[in-house]
């Protein structure tokens, strides 16, 4: 038997020095050598000799990286899910050289019209794993299968007239998971359910340039007013908020509990076999001094590992490895367990979380919405945070790992690749673990000498009642280190001729104060720090006159919501459309260098070539 431990500590280690390898190589340019658009010589010879072998590119290799080479290396990593950027980096050459590399399947060796009848007769979905890099539908491979996935109601906000409501509050939210469900679903060709799409999830994951924090203030804010692309009778404002940023080395000491769905759905290489890399990758950067418990639950929960020191790497490393998908899902006894487990190692000053692992399909014990909700609610109070990690599509619960990460004081992302796993747990993860400001909420008070009406874009299961901005029982949103919050507000100038529907009361006041002619609004913030009670209250007031361009940051912002507008079907997307969308991006300065950024701009262009 000691033999046998012996064998696996050794196993785990060589394992884990291949991980951090491979870690290494997939930083970039950096790691290895990088073949770019433009670059010409043998390497790019043999890489295209690989790629017609694999039927990604037609005729004969030339030596040179042209834009022939560039879409067929995009399509390349889209089909083997790499990051798609276009350039062959150390990662990508790794793979196409592999014998795992995925060969690329034309649409006529399928017989799709069979399988579209019979997933019609059967009621399923068709899911095509496809890349479009010219106007049709790439080489693909497809899949039917069943698709239970569920997402809540979005009853989308309209305009609201200032006369009848000036206050607009809502409650903050750093949550990204909807983003990258619809890029995935659009980057395998299917089609993305109205419901999924929450613009303002879409809005917050990317970076823009706001301003930082001043002096003691959690929170720096950037307001912008300009004209609204897709309505030229309103104004379009963008609101920006950056949390503080965190050292690493102020970080306190992580209680982190590991708590992972090992049921039966959760069987598979995006979704298992993807946690346990995910938290491989996490493990990597924890220090010393931080614990770790894991948790697995199926049909019943299983205490795999509890207060383990991060240094003891193999014997965590172990208890992943061990980890099989089977059975039903109990996931509110895991819960159970994982909150008690947390409790019992949490210490003075150390942060409590737990990570839950899943792909929402709670079907055995404690399984509707809102007991789900009022479990976590109750066990929020001991002060251990959960986070939602999301995998898997199909049978995907979006609608409660979105009511468990809001009611648990966390945040919640979907992981469908090893990027968002490392964007989620490394790059990011300052934001995932340590809270900066708790009940974060924005209360705009527009002025109705310059405001006719107003129109909160997203944001539709955030908003509050007026009253409740200054009640401190009120739960806000948690904002995590270097977080950035992204609101957009389309604005009716009083005198516009647009007409919305408002209403006005024969009571309100015909003359106003004439010191606020000249404010727009007053941004309202209320904040709590992260072991505080009473919340601090931060005024912004927005005057001037609007610019007579668009930014960089609302340039994104606003192809961001016309794409999520038109996605959802939204009545009051006027004259969006992809094209505009895309002019937008391609006339933005903050795209070019910003991988995310430039992967939204290539989802945008197959958005409007398969209209």
């Amino acid at each position: 038997m000691k033999k046998m431990m012996g064998t696996k500590r050794w196993f785990a280690a060589l394992l884990a020095l291949v991980l951090m390898l491979l870690s290494v190589s997939a930083l970039g340019s950096d790691a290895g050598e990088i073949l770019r658009p433009g670059d010409t010589g043998e390497a790019v010879t043999r890489m295209q000799q690989r790629l017609i072998e694999l039927n990604y590119l037609e005729g004969v290799p030339t030596g040179v990286y042209d834009e022939a080479t560039e879409q067929a290396v995009l399509a390349f990593q889209r089909r083997n899910s790499l990051l798609a950027t276009g350039y062959a980096d150390s990662v990508t050459l790794e793979r196409l050289y592999s014998d795992g590399a995925w060969e690329n399947t034309t649409w006529d060796e399928w017989n799709v019209f069979a399988v579209e009848e019979e997933a019609a007769e059967s009621g399923a979905f068709i899911l095509y794993d496809a890349y479009m890099g010219s106007g049709m539908p790439m080489k693909s491979s497809i899949q039917a299968e069943w698709n239970t996935d569920e997402y809540g109601l979005i009853q989308e906000g309209g305009f609201v007239s200032v006369s009848a409501s000036p206050l607009s509050t809502f409650a903050a939210d750093v949550d990204t998971s909807s983003y990258a469900q619809l890029r995935r679903r659009i980057l395998a060709g299917d089609r993305v359910p109205a419901d999924s799409v929450r613009i303002e999830e879409m809005l917050n994951y990317f970076q823009y340039n706001y301003r930082a924090p001043e002096g003691d203030d959690p929170l720096g804010v950037t307001m912008e007013l300009a004209d609204c692309p897709w309505n030229e009778q309103t104004k379009l404002l963008q609101i920006g908020l950056q949390a503080r940023t965190i050292d690493e080395t102020e970080r306190a000491p992580l209680n982190l509990v590991f708590l992972i769905d090992t049921s039966g759905s959760m069987y598979g290489s995006d979704r298992l076999d993807l946690v346990k890399r995910a938290f491989l990758l996490l493990l990597e950067e924890l220090k010393p001094e931080d614990t770790v418990s894991i948790v697995a639950y199926a049909s019943m929960d299983t205490v795999v590992l509890e207060g383990v020191p991060a240094s003891e790497k193999t014997r965590i490393m172990e208890g992943l490895e061990s980890l099989e998908a089977a059975g039903s899902t109990n996931g509110g006894v895991g819960l159970l367990r994982a909150y008690e487990i947390a409790e019992k190692y949490q210490r003075d000053g150390s942060l409590g979380r737990i990570l839950l692992a899943t792909d929402g399909d709670l079907n055995v014990g404690l399984t509707s919405e809102a007991d789900l909700a009022r479990l976590v609610m109750e066990k929020k109070k001991s002060g251990i945070s959960l986070t939602c990690l999301g995998f898997g599509m199909g049978n995907y619960k979006d609608n409660k790992m979105e009511a468990l990460a809001d009611y648990g004081d966390g945040n919640c992302w979907y992981i469908d690749t090893i990027y968002e796993a490392r964007k989620a747990l490394v790059t990011e993860a300052g934001g995932t673990f340590v809270t900066v400001a708790k009940d974060v909420k924005l209360q705009l008070d527009f002025n109705p000498a310059r405001v006719k009406g107003y129109r909160l874009i997203g944001y539709e299961d955030r908003i509050m009642a007026a009253e409740d901005f200054a009640n401190d029982e009120k739960d806000g949103g948690e904002i995590g280190s270097g977080h950035r919050v992204t609101a957009l507000y389309e604005i009716v100038p009083a005198g516009s001729d647009f007409d919305f529907g408002g209403v006005q009361s024969k009571y309100a006041a015909d003359e106003f104060r004439e010191e606020s002619d000249g404010e727009w609004l007053t941004l309202n913030i209320r904040a709590k720090a992260p072991d505080g009670d009473t919340s601090a209250l931060y005024t912004y007031p927005l005057t001037g006159e609007a610019a007579d361009s668009l930014s960089d940051n609302m340039k994104f912002a606003a192809a961001v919501a016309e794409t999520g507008m038109l996605l959802r079907g939204s009545e009051w997307s006027g004259s969006a459309s992809y094209g505009s969308a895309l002019s937008l991006l391609r006339d933005c300065g903050a795209v070019s260098g910003d991988p995310y950024k430039e992967e939204f701009l290539y989802m945008v262009t197959l958005l409007e070539r398969a209209q």
